[in-house]
C-alpha cells in the first residue's frame, strides 16, 4: 500500500501543513515531530490520544499512523465511567497528550508520553503496511449500552479521502478552515488527515467563531467544514456582517456534515453570499458514503450521490431492495465498499448484527432517492421514522418545514404511540419569541400546507432549548417525554 501521507514520506518541504492559532508546522517540521512520536510508539498496537483541539493531537495521530499502530482518540469531555470502559476495551499501550494537559484519574495507570511539536525523529515509512491494518479505533455512542469501538483500517481512510478528493476537486492547493473537535471522524479524518493526504493545509480555529471563519476565509483559506449548528450561527450573523458574507462568497467549497442542515439555513446563506453549502453523508463505521459533488447541483436537503467505490441501496423493512427511485419510497440505507470499518472491537455479536450475509452494512438511516440518484435522508430508523395512519413519515422533512416558520428557532420531531393512528407526529419547538410562541394549530396548518395533511404535528411541546451533543446533533432520546 502507498503511504497515507505522500507529502510527508516523500520530500516534505516548507509549505504550511498545520496551523492552530499562531502555532504553525510546515510539512518538514511535521515529519520531524511525527518521527519523534513514531520512535516512542514503535510498531503495531494501540495508542490512546488525548484529543484536544490542538497541534499536539494532529502530530500525535499522524505519528501513530505512520508507525503502524492504531490511534484511539479520547474525547476530553468524556466522563470517568466512559473513559474507563474505552481504556479497558481498547487496552492502549500508552497515552499521548500535550505537555501541561491535566489528564483525569481514569488514565492514571497508563504510561503518558507528551507530544513535542518541535521534536525530531526519523519518519517511519508506512508504505509497506497492509491496507487492512487498523488505523483508528473510534468509539461511537450507542443508544443502549457502552460505546463500541469501530476499527477503521488504513484502506478506509485512504479510500474515503481519495473519493472526496474526486467529488470535491480537492487538491494540495486547498487551505481548509474548521473548528471541529478532533475525536470524531469529521474533524480528525476529514478535517486533519484529509488536507495532509492531499498535501494541502489546515487552519484550525481552536474554537468555532464566525469572526474566525471570516478572518481565515478572507485570508486565503479555500474550504470550510462545519456542522449545522455552526452554519446556523453563520446564517444568523450574515445579515449584519458584510465581511463574513464577502469571505464566504470567496470560498471554493462550503461543506456541512454530521447532521442534516435545515433547508432554511441553506437558503439564508445562499441569499446572502451567492454560495451554496454542500452536504455529505457518513458515519463512524463507514466514513463517507455520499456527497454533493463540487461540479454537481447543490440541492438543499440532499446529501448527493454515492462516492466513487461506494455501493448504496435502500431496503424495505422486510428486506426487499427498492429498485425504483421515485423520491418518495422510504428505505434503510445499506452500503458496501472499501470505506467500511472491519469490526466493533471485542464485539463479534454486534459486528455480525451490523452486516447482512453478503457484506452490506446496515446504517439504520432512512432515506429516499430521486431518479437521478440524489439521496435525501429522512431520519434514523430508531427515532425518526414515524408510522402514522398507514403512512411512513420521516421526521427530517417536517423539521425543515417547521424551521421555515418565522416563529420557530429550533425544531425536533418524534413519534409517540396513538390509539387511532399507531403513532402521532409530535413537534418540539424552541420559539423565536418565548413570550409569543406560534400556536399548535398554526404550526400544524403551516406543515400541512407545505408537505401533506398527514404529516402535520398532532402535538406541539415548547422548550427553552433542544438537547444536543458536542457535534450539534439533537439528542431525541433526551427529550422530556411524559
Amino acid at each position: 500500500m502507498s503511504s497515507l501521507f505522500p507529502a510527508l514520506t516523500g520530500d516534505p518541504g516548507e509549505q504550511v501543513a498545520l496551523r492552530f492559532g499562531d502555532r504553525v508546522l510546515t510539512y518538514a517540521e511535521l515529519a520531524a515531530a511525527a518521527g519523534a512520536v513514531g520512535e516512542r510508539v514503535r510498531g503495531p498496537g494501540r495508542v490512546a490520544v488525548w484529543a484536544t483541539p490542538a497541534l499536539e493531537t494532529a502530530v500525535g495521530v499522524v505519528g501513530v499512523l505512520l508507525a503502524g499502530a492504531a490511534a484511539v482518540p479520547l474525547n476530553p469531555k468524556s466522563g470517568e465511567k466512559e473513559l474507563r470502559h474505552i481504556l479497558t476495551d481498547s487496552a492502549p499501550a500508552l497515552v499521548l497528550a500535550a505537555p501541561g494537559d491535566e489528564l483525569p484519574a481514569a488514565l492514571a495507570g497508563l504510561e503518558r508520553v507528551d507530544v513535542d511539536v518541535r521534536g525530531a525523529g526519523p519518519l517511519p515509512d508506512d508504505r509497506g503496511r497492509d491496507e487492512g491494518d487498523p488505523a483508528l479505533i473510534v468509539y461511537t455512542s450507542g443508544t443502549t449500552g457502552p460505546p463500541k469501538g469501530a476499527v477503521l483500517p488504513r484502506r478506509a481512510i485512504a479510500s474515503t479521502l481519495d473519493a472526496l478528493a474526486d467529488a470535491w476537486q480537492w487538491t494540495g492547493d486547498d487551505v481548509l478552515v474548521h473548528g471541529l473537535p478532533l475525536f470524531h471522524v469529521h474533524g480528525l479524518v476529514l478535517g486533519v488527515l484529509g488536507p495532509l493526504r492531499r498535501g494541502g493545509s489546515v487552519r484550525h480555529l481552536g474554537r468555532f467563531s464566525t469572526e474566525g471563519v471570516a478572518r481565515e476565509l478572507g485570508g486565503g483559506a479555500t474550504m470550510l467544514f462545519g456542522v449545522p449548528t455552526m452554519y446556523h450561527r453563520i446564517a444568523e450573523t450574515l445579515p449584519g456582517d458584510p465581511e463574513l458574507a464577502k469571505a464566504l462568497a470567496g470560498a471554493r467549497l462550503l461543506v456541512s456534515g454530521s447532521a442534516a442542515l435545515p433547508v432554511h439555513d441553506h437558503e439564508r446563506i445562499a441569499a446572502a453570499t451567492g454560495r451554496r453549502v454542500i452536504e455529505r453523508y457518513g458515519m463512524t463505521e463507514t466514513l463517507m458514503n455520499t456527497s454533493v459533488r463540487a461540479d454537481g447541483e447543490a440541492r438543499a436537503g440532499t446529501v448527493g450521490v454515492p462516492l466513487p467505490g461506494v455501493e448504496l441501496r435502500l431496503v424495505e423493512e422486510d428486506g426487499t431492495v427498492i429498485t425504483s427511485y421515485d423520491g418518495e419510497s422510504v428505505g434503510e440505507i445499506q452500503v458496501r465498499g472499501p470505506n467500511l470499518f472491519t469490526e466493533y472491537l471485542n464485539r463479534p455479536d454486534a459486528t455480525a448484527a451490523a452486516f447482512t450475509g453478503d457484506g452490506w452494512f446496515r446504517t439504520g438511516d432512512m432515506a429516499v432517492r430521486d431518479g437521478d440518484g440524489y439521496v435525501r435522508i429522512v431520519g434514523r430508523k430508531a427515532t425518526d421514522l414515524i408510522k402514522s395512519g398507514g403512512y411512513k413519515i420521516g421526521a427530517g422533512e417536517i423539521e425543515n418545514a417547521l424551521l421555515e416558520h418565522p416563529g420557530v428557532r429550533e425544531a425536533a420531531v418524534t413519534g409517540e404511540p396513538d390509539a387511532d393512528l399507531g403513532e402521532r407526529v409530535v413537534a418540539w419547538i424552541v420559539p423565536a419569541d418565548p413570550a409569543s410562541p406560534p400556536s399548535a394549530g398554526e404550526l400544524a396548518d403551516h406543515v400541512a400546507a407545505r408537505l401533506a395533511p398527514h404529516k402535520r404535528p398532532r402535538t406541539v411541546r415548547y422548550l427553552e432549548a433542544l438537547p444536543r451533543n458536542d457535534m450539534g446533533k439533537i439528542m431525541k432520546r433526551a427529550l422530556p417525554h411524559d
